[in-house]
This record gives structure tokens, sequence and C-alpha cells, in this order.
């Protein structure tokens, strides 16, 4: 699935039709259908694919382990390229599929689609861990088992001022330097930003400016000088892994001279092999654990990617599946649950789903999954890794609610 044709259209159709067919194991069983957008061919795809295999292969997980309380989950998955108006077009054909929840891709049409959802009360269980969509004042039906970017945000220049700036040669003298580097068009790169620099600003950072780096990006050498006449000690990348790889590369070829802090969408197990060398030292947000780490649930992963898509070899498969699962598995808890209390109603699903969860443990490397009906943010311990010898490290876990918690509390819900 990852040769030559996995971004053809032939491809895309043969993948969609298979995955809208349904799934076997309990076939004379009562189905609820649940509608997938995914990036397998356009800006994102580049980690998109890889989380779309997963959310396939965990939903023949599901069915094959009991389904919703004895009812087959019926999955219709399309590929809609990164295109907000494709996607708009998608959650409609899924209403009239009467489709029960959503899971979603991106922040741009997530949070487009977020008032119609917030009306129509379909849970929408994304792979956007947009900090925006954490508000239930303001979206409800919005969900997702990670930690949000701007928590991931916070807790990454964090773990750098803490592990990496106190050995800094100039470390006493002076204040660190930061910038950010991100495709400024795009709000998936662009939702952390504010999070990020409000807490250089707590940390006692001097910021430069932003550099544009497009998700498309392959030669960077114009942003790493821009960078240069800063001379910054620590870059922000908000991309996925593609361009992350190049700006690193770039900015190790041409000198720059800073570390380099990563969302989690550009760091995964294809950034040491894209960046080489340059990637040493790069450190990252990690939502869940890498592809075949040893934690619970993992083995279930892999099994059901060997037996699924046998095709795609294992070592080429990335974290992202275990993005995959992570939703797939607290939308089935929240359905058995609702299911058991009254019903599948979009509102019984919420409340009596998602909003019961209390320390619920997914495995998978995953912080335990919180939802109240006053914050959606699932946890404030975030785990920051750095990549050495190629391999991930942890660096230190980050606690903001336990550090910062009048903060935590009333000032960074939503944002």
């Amino acid at each position: 699935m990852f040769g030559k044709n996995m971004c053809s259209k032939i491809f895309v159709v043969i993948f969609a039709v298979a995955l809208v067919v349904g799934f076997s194991s309990m076939a004379d069983a009562a189905k609820i259908n649940v509608g997938a957008l995914n990036d397998m061919t356009g800006a994102t795809s580049d980690v998109g694919k890889d989380y779309a295999l997963g959310i396939a292969e965990a939903i023949h997980y599901v069915n094959d382990n009991g389904g919703v309380n004895g009812k087959e989950i019926k999955l219709y998955q399309f590929d809609y390229g990164y295109r907000v108006p494709e996607a708009l077009t998608k959650y409609k054909l899924f209403k009239r599929l009467k489709c029960v929840a959503i899971l979603g891709w991106g922040t741009g049409d997530t949070e487009a689609l977020s008032p119609t959802i917030t009306k129509d009360k379909i849970p929408y269980v994304s792979a956007s861990y947009s900090a925006h969509l954490t508000d239930p004042k303001k979206t409800p039906y919005n969900l997702f088992f990670a930690t949000d970017y701007s928590t991931n945000a916070r807790a990454a220049i964090t773990a750098w001022f803490d592990k990496k700036w106190p050995k800094h040669k100039d470390y006493g003298k002076r204040k660190p330097r930061f910038l950010c580097s991100y495709m400024f068009a795009s709000p998936y790169c662009s939702a952390p930003i504010k999070a990020i620099k409000d807490q250089a600003e707590i940390l006692g950072f001097d910021i430069g400016p932003d550099q544009s780096v497009s998700l498309f990006a392959i030669d960077t050498k114009s942003q790493i000088l821009a960078m240069k006449d800063f001379k910054p000690d620590l870059v922000w990348h908000g991309n996925t892994t593609m361009s992350v790889a190049a700006t690193v590369r770039d900015a190790y070829s041409l000198g720059l001279g800073a570390d380099h802090i990563v969302n989690n969408w550009g760091f995964d197990e294809n950034l040491p092999k894209l960046a080489g060398k340059a990637s040493e030292g790069v450190m990252g947000v990690a939502v869940c654990a890498f592809f075949g780490e040893d934690v619970p649930m993992m083995d279930k992963v892999v099994a059901y990617a060997k037996k699924y898509n046998p095709g795609v070899p294992m070592e080429k498969r990335l974290n992202h599946t275990v993005q995959g699962w992570g939703d797939v598995l607290i939308l089935w808890e929240a359905l058995k649950r609702a299911d058991k209390a009254g019903g599948l109603s979009g509102e019984n699903i919420l409340k009596n789903g998602f909003e019961t969860m209390k320390d619920y443990d997914i495995g998978l490397g995953a912080a335990p999954v919180n939802f109240t009906a006053t914050d959606h943010r699932v946890s404030g311990t975030v785990p920051i890794y750095e990549i050495k010898d190629g391999k991930f490290q942890i660096v230190e876990k980050v606690d903001l609610k336990s550090r910062w918690p009048e903060k935590w509390a009333n000032e960074w819900l939503g944002w």
C-alpha cells in the first residue's frame, strides 16, 4: 500500500469501496454506521496514510471483539485529499448514512465543521488535536484521545528550557532566543502558535520572527538564512514530517546552530530516516507509543497490521497507526457506555459515553483519558522525546497542570 501506486486514484477508490462494504464478523447483527475522513493523497498524506490504516485496522479489532455490545460497526472511510470543501460534502453524506459518529482528520476542516457538528449533535473524534476544540462550552461534540497541540507545544518548550538551556554556554548571561517555523496558512500548523509564544514569555525567552514553510517544502534554505539573522537557540516546527525533515536538514547544512522541537505530526519514525544526522538531538511530542513498542495493546496493533495490510512492511509503519487506534478505542468505549445507558443518540454518546471517562486507560502508551462536562482536555502531562542514535528516548514528562495550576484551570482552556 505504500508503494508507487499508493496515491493513485485507483487505489483510493478500491480502498474506500473495500471499507464501505463493511466488516463481516457479525454479519447477522445490527450495524452501527461510523464515518471516517482521512488524507491519503493531500498535503498531510505523509502522515495521514498511516493513520488511515490504523483506523481501519482498529475497527476490525472492535468488531472481532464484540462490537458495540454485540452490534457491528460499519465504517465508511473516504480520502478527502485535505480539502475543506470535500470534507463538508462528505459530512453531508455521513448524515444521510445516519452515522452515529465521525472519525475526522484535519484542523481546517474539523474547525470549519464544528458549528454544524454542535448543531447536529454528532460526536466528531478527530486527528486534529487543536486546543480550540477542547472547551465544551464552545465545541462540545469535538473530541480526541490525545493531549492537545497547545498543551504539547507548551510542554515541549518547557522540557527544552528545563533540560537543554542550563547546559548552554550562554546560560545565565542572556535570555534564550526562540522562533517558530510552520505553514502560516495551515490551521493545523498555526493552531498552537499563540500558546507556545505565551509559554516562551512565561519562561523568559526572546521571541524572533516566524518563518513560513510550506507543508510541501523540500528546500527551506531561504527560511534558514532568515533565521540566522536572529540567531535562535531553539526552533519550533509545526509542520508534518516531510517538510520538518527538509527544514532540519537545511538548518544542519547551513550551520544554524539551533536546537529543534517538533509537534507530534512531524515527529515520527520517518524523521530520522529522512533527516539523517541532522535529526540527532531533535526533541518532539509523541501522544502515544511508537509503532511496535512494548506497551499494553501494541500486540493487537501489530497483529492487525500484519493481518489486514500484510503488504506494508512492519518497519515502514509509524506511530500514526497507533494514533488511529487511540481515537477508535475511545469512540468504542463511549458507544458501549452510551448504548447501555439509553441508546446511541449524539447527546447520549457525549454525556453518558465520553463525559463519563475518568482516568480511562486505553493502553498504547497514551495518557489516561479524562473528559468532563466543562473540560475536554484529556491530560495535563506530556512526554517529550529526543532522537538519539536514530532512536526515540524520553527526556521529560512535563506536568503543566501541576506546575501552573491556576493558568491550567483558569486561562489555557480552548486556546
